[in-house]
């Protein structure tokens, strides 16, 4: 339906000119190119150069990446959806001259980086020295002092609270304790004894866990700790120099991300000649390119270079790749299709099939007219306001639809912010509304909207049903087509006025045709489903094992629509909630007050809880009952040789330059 018919190229041309005929296939991004298998053709080794741009691009990136957090840009809404910036080709050209330039300037911001880094190493280091030393303070003597002529000094650690007497009491005569610091985990501690009597210190202090300082410098704690003060705060001010020049130099923000992008499509330009067949004056290009562009680009590059170009069918067992093109109203939903899984070759592309569902059931799961306009209203005023990219775009224009789908269906049930409508006027103006629902109300009548929920369910699944019959018949399989689908219209339909007759009263005609309409469709289904088997048994039991899996399968089914029930009751159930808790107050001023606080911030939370909920469930409605009636998935993206940049883009890059 959607997918682009691809054909072969096969691209002959001269040598000299294979960059700038790679360079313009880049811009005009709708060729992509196969890796060369002609063994009678030369490749090319470009991994040396490759390697050199991913080193480049990679400093760029690290360089832009510090310059984002030490000086971060100022980024305001309109520049979040603005998109990349546009280049003209001249441009892209002169900025390329001064990428030496910019690399400098990268390799500085990534020098100042590593003196950041560095300091903020060293300035930990000091600290936790400082922190040691904060104990030993009171102490006028260095750590490492070990005694005098007469006389030998311990300073160390015991892992416990202690006193000096009580220590004094545990060493021999002429020894003299003085407790430095402490607390209840340890006790710091000077200790000075006449060396005769210094082994003997020694052992006791041993088994008393003592632990020595080890420390080589011969100046006081106090000295230490204030030079190290002194060095925290010379690489402190190295480091803030450090940052004030990859500050000055964030004005090449701009200038890195071109050159990222530059290097970005360099690399792929040189990956994309590792692909290509050389001779000794020519080179071969083949790929795959959609039909729809073959002509525009056969002129484009004959009128500029010598150059052959023929266009094939691709052969049935190649790997085509995919590219879907929908209508404005389709397109949208294209990557919820890709989300899933692209088409495969015997597969119809089912963005256009459930696109119409998709908005519809969207719509009924969030069903506040009110929460649909504001989807609307924002969406429409990014769309025109904001350059956006096309994957940006479509999603927007896709929740655009899905918020009109929700106001159409909260008219329909009379929800504009749960019933504030209704709360308002009876609370500030004591008068009672009605209803204000064109249909009616999901809340009064809930089986009503079970009954529409299954309707609308047995609708979607008979689309899918009858896309497999379309598939089936378009390859000569007519009667398969007829006998696979048929059978399952007939017994759905059937039982659905029986299923309705247990929550509503259905006319006996109604229910007496259903009950034909069943018993026919159990009967075809149960001689046709096991046509394939060659024994009569094979073909019966074939039928009967058809006949449950149609019955538990499609009872399943039309129950998961069940959900359009649930997620409209409770976005329109916590709606009402919220109006009524900032109604609660009996003085109308504070009533007003807190109802305006409520609704905002209570509304916002239900909104962003309910739209995720309909988007998460409006997904697995197509996936799971829809796409498996017929899709089957797994065909290959097709992945083109572009301008494939995160910065930059080209202006008209798709047109005849």
């Amino acid at each position: 339906m959607a997918k682009l018919k691809m054909k072969k190229i096969e691209l002959i041309a001269m040598l000299t000119d294979s960059k700038k005929i790679i360079e313009l296939l880049q811009r005009r991004g709708v060729v992509e190119i196969s890796k060369n298998t002609d063994e009678e053709l030369e490749n090319t080794n470009v991994t040396a150069v490759v390697g050199e741009f991913e080193k480049f691009r990679s400093t760029a990136a690290q360089a832009l990446e510090i310059i984002d957090s030490v000086a971060p840009e100022k980024v305001g809404l309109a520049d979040m959806f603005s998109g990349k910036t546009e280049v003209e080709k001249h441009d892209f050209g002169r900025e390329a001259m001064q990428m030496e330039k910019v690399m400098g300037a990268a390799n500085d911001i990534i020098r100042n980086q590593k003196v950041i880094n560095e300091s903020a190493a060293a300035v930990t280091q000091l600290e936790i020295k400082c922190d040691m030393l904060d104990r030993w303070l009171p102490l006028d003597i260095p750590l490492n002092f070990k005694g005098t002529s007469t006389t030998s000094a311990f300073i160390g650690t015991l892992p416990y609270q202690t006193s000096a007497e009580e220590l004094e009491g545990q060493l021999p005569e002429r020894c003299s304790v003085e407790v430095i610091s402490g607390s209840k985990e340890q006790t710091n501690l000077f200790i000075l004894c006449s060396k005769d009597v210094y082994d003997e210190a020694e052992s006791i202090l041993r088994k008393l866990t003592f632990v020595s300082i080890s420390e080589s410098d011969s100046r006081t704690p106090s000295e230490l700790h204030e030079q190290y003060k002194q060095e925290i705060k010379k690489l402190e001010e190295r480091s803030e120099e450090a940052a004030d020049n990859i500050e000055k130099l964030s004005e090449n923000r701009k200038q890195l991300q071109f050159v990222i992008d530059y290097l970005q499509m360099r690399k792929e330009k040189y990956d994309a000649l590792s692909g290509l067949g050389f001779t000794g004056s020519t080179f071969v290009l083949t790929g795959y390119i959609p039909e729809k562009y073959t002509e525009s680009l056969k002129k484009e590059i004959e009128a500029r270079y010598t150059a052959s170009i023929t266009f094939t069918d691709p052969d049935e067992d190649e790997d085509v790749p995919v590219l879907l093109e929908n209508s404005r109203f389709s397109a949208p939903v294209e990557g919820i299709t890709k989300m899933y899984a692209l088409p495969a070759k015997g597969d119809v592309d089912p963005t256009p099939v459930m696109s119409f569902f998709y908005y519809l059931f969207f719509g009924m799961m969030l069903s506040d007219a009110g929460y649909g306009l504001l989807m609307v209203i924002g969406t429409t005023i990014a769309l025109k306001k904001f350059k956006l990219e096309s994957s940006m775009k479509k999603t927007l224009t896709m929740f655009r639809n899905c918020g009109i789908s929700t106001v159409f269906w909260g008219a329909l049930f009379g929800s504009w912010f749960g019933d504030i409508v209704q709360v308002v006027s009876r609370e500030f103006f004591g008068k009672e509304i009605g209803s204000i629902a064109l249909w009616f109300e999901p809340l009064t009548d809930p089986v009503k909207l079970l009954l529409v929920s299954f309707g609308l369910g047995i609708l979607h699944l008979f689309l899918g049903v009858a896309v497999a019959f379309k598939m089936t018949w378009d390859t000569g399989k007519k009667l398969d087509a007829v006998f696979d689908a048929l059978p399952i219209y007939l017994i759905v339909l059937g039982v659905a006025p029986i299923g309705a007759g247990m929550f509503i009263s259905v006319p006996s005609a109604l229910t007496k045709t259903g009950t034909y309409m069943l018993i026919a469709g159990v009967i075809m289904l149960v001689l046709t489903a096991g046509r394939t088997s060659k024994s009569v048994f094979g073909k019966f039991f074939g039928g009967l094992y058809a006949l449950y899996n149609t019955a538990t399968g499609y009872l399943g089914d039309i129950l998961s629509y069940s959900r359009l029930l649930a997620l409209g009751l409770a976005t329109g159930s916590i709606a009402s909630v919220i109006n009524l808790i900032g109604t609660m107050p009996e003085n109308k001023i504070v009533k007003l007050i807190l109802l305006i606080i409520v609704f905002v911030v209570g509304h916002i939370a239900n909104l962003a809880i309910n739209l995720l909920g309909a988007y998460v469930h409006t997904d697995r409605l197509q996936f799971v009952e829809l796409f498996s009636k017929f899709y089957t998935g797994g065909g290959r993206e097709f992945a083109p040789l572009t301008v494939n940049t995160k910065y930059i883009k080209f202006k008209e890059e798709n047109s005849n330059d």
